[in-house]
């Protein structure tokens, strides 16, 4: 067993309430419970040692590992080829379709011998709250229980366990054709433990699954070139969204280096507005407007939360429940991944000041426009006093996207999106026909404009620029188009475009900004940002520069995993780093996909 596989070398199986990774060596070393951003169980690709894991593979590690999804579902297969035989180990989560919190949580991990002779071991070594939480084990005729403050954790297995301390162990021999499994549940103190598992229910289990994916993406319109890349990217924002409010946390992971050794290392489990805003559209174009009602409905929350209260009306980042507190810590007991320290818990951004999140934010709901006229006119009334606000507060100094800890700048991007947010709702108000201060908006999204023009243009570069007081560029500034700020065949922009060629771009993928030429507070430097390559792409797309923008596209697809997973960024080795696996650079792939196949229907006449 490799001590820290590569980022890259793992599929995500979840039940929309929470998520595990699990290696192409059939190793869950990640997973929380009963919530994405609860303390962790099984957290090894942090801490080897002190972190816990759960290992379900052949005896002998001579074995070729292979990895797949069940085609169009969540459903993880591991194959595993040996001299003896063929084994698989199929991973799944049993969403909860009744979308209420639940502290009840299984993985269900079964066996099964395709060819040969197959030695199966497993092992069970939970570390409950990031390691720091002692346990008890009760081993019984039913299975393994493992108990630990405030909570449960059940493995039953279709096969004998063994107990090694305070941890579990087990071998199984199957023969082509035979199958078993082993399912772990997590509960609070006290919960009643699930009945024994049978082969039979295995398989039942694995069928309903099943079912539910396949139904689930039934509703997808898309139709274009790459349906597969498409729709695995669309069932891993489904993984990634919290049914029971809607949100969607940036990641399924914590503490996953932007440089390996390095500090860069922060914690994703939680719901940003802007990654959430942003995914709104990609769901919507593919047919899934529930996702994207409930988000805005969270959204809209968050708004009214804050009504009246001498704040912003908006935080960067909020838990996945809405709850605004998201201090943050470092796990000095954790050696981190190949041993990026510090390892980080809860994030210290969420109190930063980003003003383009308004931005994001009236962009979704502008985009979900039907949903949004259905909302009552209090809700109207919270976004009229928030665009308000910003009408008079645009003109700050911020943090910016890229949540800088260099001190505030006047950071373009904050512009611009702030002129989105007062362009699009005006939008708003105009078409639904409600009350605003219409006069007022429009002062301040011209003036925005003007600013923008005029300081956001660096006349050394031929280029838009990251801010005011520097030559900078910046590849946030690539939605500009997108949203409508300056035409995609600008001069203006397309002379944009060429600077970020040159300065930005290296074998097609795209760097966020040089932070050697913009200081952001932090040791270190970081990969390419797989989330600004495909933002490139649509860019490149919207400017007419087809050829380049689908020999990008599909360049970057070499860059996917095994599974067609992005990290947040790509090393220069062409190795993922980051947290595992991102929204944000997934749903900007849908989004390039979607823009990259109009544009060449268009060429083509279709």
């Amino acid at each position: 067993m490799d001590r820290y596989p590569p980022i890259a070398e793992h599929g995500l199986v979840g039940d929309l309430q929470t998520a595990a990774l699990v290696s192409s060596q059939g190793v869950v070393d990640w997973f929380a419970a009963p919530r994405f951003d609860s303390p962790s169980i099984f957290a090894a690709l942090l801490d080897h040692y002190h972190g816990g894991y759960m290992r379900l593979a052949p005896e002998h590690s001579d074995a070729t590992c292979k990895q797949l999804y069940y085609p169009g579902t969540a459903i993880l297969v591991t194959r595993f080829m040996s001299r003896d035989g063929v084994g698989e180990v199929i991973d799944f989560m049993p969403p909860d379709q009744t979308r209420t919190a639940t502290d009840r949580h299984t993985l269900v991990r079964c066996i099964r011998a395709v060819r040969g002779t197959v030695d199966f071991t497993l092992e069970c070594r939970p570390r409950f709250n990031y390691g720091r939480a002692e346990h008890e084990l009760e081993l019984g005729e039913d299975g393994a229980l493992f108990q630990a403050p405030g909570i449960d954790a059940h493995l039953q297995s279709t096969f004998p366990l063994e107990q090694e301390g305070q941890d579990v162990r087990a071998k199984v021999t199957l023969k082509a054709g035979e199958s078993g499994g082993a399912v772990f549940t997590v509960c609070a103190s006290g919960g009643e433990a699930p009945p024994p598992p049978t082969t039979e229910g295995l398989t039942g289990h694995w069928e309903e699954v099943s079912r539910f994916w396949h139904r689930w993406l039934r509703q997808s319109r898309y139709r274009g070139r790459w349906p597969e890349l498409v729709h695995r990217s669309a069932i891993t924002l489904k993984l990634l969204t919290y049914a029971p409010t809607g949100a969607l946390v940036a990641a399924a992971t914590m503490g996953l280096p932007e440089q390996v050794g390095g500090e860069r290392n922060w914690d994703y489990r939680f719901t940003w507005v802007r990654d959430g805003s942003l995914s709104v559209r990609a769901m919507l174009d593919l047919g899934f407007v529930e996702e994207a009602t409930a988000f805005l409905h969270w959204l809209t929350d968050r708004l009214r939360e804050r009504e009246g209260k001498e704040e912003e009306p908006l935080q960067t980042m909020y838990r996945i429940d809405g709850n605004p507190d998201l201090p943050e810590e470092t796990l000095d007991h954790f050696e981190g991944y190949r041993g990026s320290s510090p390892v980080r818990i809860g994030n210290g951004a969420a109190d930063q000041l980003q003003l383009d999140i308004y931005g994001e934010a009236v962009y979704a709901m502008s985009q979900g426009a039907e949903i949004m006229q259905q909302s009552s006119f209090g809700g109207w009334q919270t976004l009229a006093r928030t665009l308000d606000w910003l009408a008079d507060a645009w003109d700050r100094p911020d943090e910016g996207i890229w949540e800088t800890r260099g001190g505030r700048q006047d950071f373009t991007y904050s512009r611009v999106m702030s002129w989105v947010a007062l362009d699009r709702g005006m939008r708003l108000a105009e078409s639904f026909r409600r009350p605003a201060d219409l006069e007022r908006w429009r002062k301040a999204r011209d003036a925005v404009f003007h600013q923008v023009m005029e300081r956001g243009w660096s006349q050394k570069e031929r280029a838009f620029v990251q801010h005011y007081d520097g030559d900078v560029l910046d590849a946030s500034l690539l939605l500009m188009p997108r949203v409508g700020f300056i035409a995609p065949k600008d001069p203006a922009w397309l002379s944009t475009l060429d600077a970020m060629d040159r300065k930005l771009v290296s074998d097609s993928l795209v760097y966020r900004y040089d932070p050697a030429a913009s200081p952001d507070g932090l040791r270190g430097s970081e990969g390419t940002f797989s989330l600004c390559t495909f933002l490139y792409v649509d860019a490149l797309a919207r400017a007419g520069r087809l050829p380049q923008a689908r020999y990008t596209f599909e360049k970057m697809q070499t860059y996917a995993n095994h599974v067609g997973l992005f990290a947040e960024e790509i090393g220069p080795s062409g190795e993922q780093l980051g947290n595992f696996p991102q929204a944000f650079t997934h749903l900007s792939l849908i989004m390039a996909a979607i823009t990259l196949d109009e544009a060449l229907d268009a060429e083509s006449g279709r």
